[in-house]
């Protein structure tokens, strides 16, 4: 009996141990998740506004249309993302000197044209010369600096850049759309823009040429496959297809009839009707410009243009805001400095001055100017009126902006006269020979991710440059001279924050906005963004993304 005691205690023991380690234990299951990925298919097709000119990237610098196709087509040396920041393209790698003035290029061993053909440092030579040539587009600046540029070749995939002296926004000129020399090389420069190459391009980018579509004699379009062997990320829509229509107002119509599944550009005059389109999603992005009003700070005949306070009461006397609201349809973003919101230069630290009418007369007090109870022209301390001339481009959209600027400082007192003339006059004649007192314009600063505010704003620049407002501050330059020369690029952010700081403090010129840019794609294209742009064809940036179809991916995923 004890020895059947013991063995009924050993059973009894055994089975609570067990027990308490099968309680010890949770139950494990799998949760399963459906997961979608995208995948290759399907056919976007886009409205183009405008007209198909030539599709060769040394010729396509007036005609947004060919810009939007070639980008597909065509590869630079290198691309720029969003914030201004340099990638590769048919570069695989760069290097700079220690003194910033030789590059050393590698293009990828497996960038390839179109037919099968290598990318050669050969292209690329070529391509220069016929952007330095009479039959390129490209201005004037441009082609200068590539006057002054050493080109050599190393080998067929290596080069070398030698600059007279340190420029880092020297790599902002390497992103043209390099040209095949094995089939444009044979053929005279001056009779390249004539080229049968043009209605028939070879290129280098993610997509090919496939055809055009004709019809009645006229190009309504142009077809585009995919490029399997191009050297980077290949896309996931195999066909993208151009069609071109005479306005938005077209376009639009094109969307709602489904001839199109996009629109490059939604102007103000289309923007309700876009936005009752429940399927039609809209991008907005920065453009590239700037609007702003420069004064001539060395007028004698207007010496307050030189005091600060009366600048920073201008400025906050004006109701851009309400400009951007009534003239632009809110297509636009309030400026409160020369550097483009979304750059890695950009410093948003600066205060922003709002407006407030109250506050101006406020500062115009302080500063001993007589404001009459009764109105009328504001006086200074020496009896002189606040009183001046505003020159703006005779276009609807200036006139209308100019009028709004007249508007609100007259309720401070401050008398403008309205004169309306061309852009190119009002530019090359009278901002280029300081001929003015104030002057309503814009800055277009495309084709620059490298901000550079150097050309508008450096003493050097006041005599004969493009510092029109003939602003004369030492330190401020001094800021921009050195990040010229300064390749960290931490260093020059922070050279960049301190002119920022400078330009706000003193107000040289009068910040009103940075106009939008809106396109849409139907809402079954995904992967579409808005990020900044610097030319309007960037927003097929990330094209390697849009895709019109997805796939189911299970995810089984073990949990207690």
């Amino acid at each position: 009996m004890k020895k059947l005691r013991w063995q009924i205690l050993v059973v009894i023991i055994t089975l609570v141990l067990v027990g308490i380690l099968l309680l010890s234990q949770q139950p494990v299951s799998q949760i399963t998740t459906i997961l979608t990925q995208p995948t290759s298919g399907g056919v976007y097709t886009e409205a183009l506004i405008g007209s198909m000119s030539r599709l060769n990237p040394i010729l396509d610098r007036n005609n947004a249309a060919d810009r939007d196709v070639n980008r597909l087509l065509f590869s630079g040396l290198i691309r720029f993302d969003s914030r201004g920041m340099p990638l590769p393209d048919l570069a695989e790698a760069w290097g700079t000197s220690q003194d910033g003035t030789i590059y050393n290029f590698s293009i990828r061993p497996n960038a390839i044209w179109h037919d099968g053909q290598p990318v050669t440092t050969d292209d690329v030579i070529f391509t220069i010369e016929l952007i330095k040539n009479n039959v390129s587009f490209y201005p004037a600046d441009v082609k200068a600096l590539w006057d002054e540029v050493e080109i050599k070749r190393l080998d067929e995939k290596t080069m070398q850049f030698r600059l007279p002296e340190p420029f880092v926004p020297f790599l902002d000129y390497l992103t043209f759309g390099v040209l095949p020399q094995h089939l444009l090389g044979g053929i005279p420069a001056d009779q390249i823009a004539n080229a049968e190459f043009n209605l028939n391009p070879i290129g280098s980018g993610p997509y090919q040429f496939d055809h055009l579509l004709v019809e009645e004699g006229q190009i309504t379009g142009v077809v585009l496959t995919i490029f399997e062997q191009y050297h980077g990320q290949e896309p996931y829509i195999p066909q993208m297809v151009f069609r071109y229509y005479p306005s938005s107002v077209a376009a639009l119509d094109a969307y709602q009839q489904g001839e199109v599944m996009g629109i490059s550009q939604v102007t103000s005059n289309i923007l309700d009707s876009a936005l009752l389109e429940e399927e039609l999603s809209l991008y907005t992005s920065r453009r590239p410009e700037m609007s702003l009003i420069f004064f001539n700070l060395d007028n004698g005949e207007k010496p307050f243009f030189q005091e600060y306070p009366v600048r920073e009461a201008l400025l906050t006397g004006l109701n851009r805001q309400r400009m951007i609201n009534d003239l632009l349809r809110g297509q636009a973003i309030p400026a409160d400095g020369p550097i483009l919101p979304g750059s890695w230069a950009y410093y948003n630290g600066i205060e922003h001055i709002d407006y407030d009418a109250e506050a101006a007369l406020t500062i115009l007090k302080r500063e001993g100017y007589v404001i009459p109870a009764e109105g009328g022209e504001v006086r200074a301390k020496e009896g002189q009126f606040l009183a001046f001339t505003l020159l703006h481009p005779n276009d609807t959209l200036h006139t209308a902006l100019a009028e709004y600027v007249q508007r609100d400082w007259a309720k401070l007192g401050v008398q403008v006269s309205l004169v309306a003339m061309p852009y190119e006059q009002l530019i090359h004649e009278n901002l280029a020979n300081r001929q003015y007192e104030a002057a309503l314009v814009d800055l277009n600063l495309s084709y620059t991710p490298d901000p550079d505010p150097y050309p508008f704003w450096h003493q050097a620049e006041a005599t004969g440059g493009q510092n029109y407002a003939q602003w004369d501050n030492r330190a401020a330059s001094e800021y921009l001279e050195r990040a010229r020369v300064t390749a960290d690029i931490n260093e020059r952010a922070r050279l960049y924050r301190n002119f920022q700081v400078i330009f706000a403090d003193e107000l040289p010129a009068l910040p009103l906005y940075f106009p939008t840019y809106t396109f849409a794609v139907d809402a079954q294209v995904n992967g579409v963004q808005a990020a900044p742009l610097f030319d309007t064809s960037d927003r097929f940036n990330n094209i390697d993304d849009w895709h019109l179809l997805t796939r189911r991916a299970i995810d089984l995923t073990p949990a207690p």
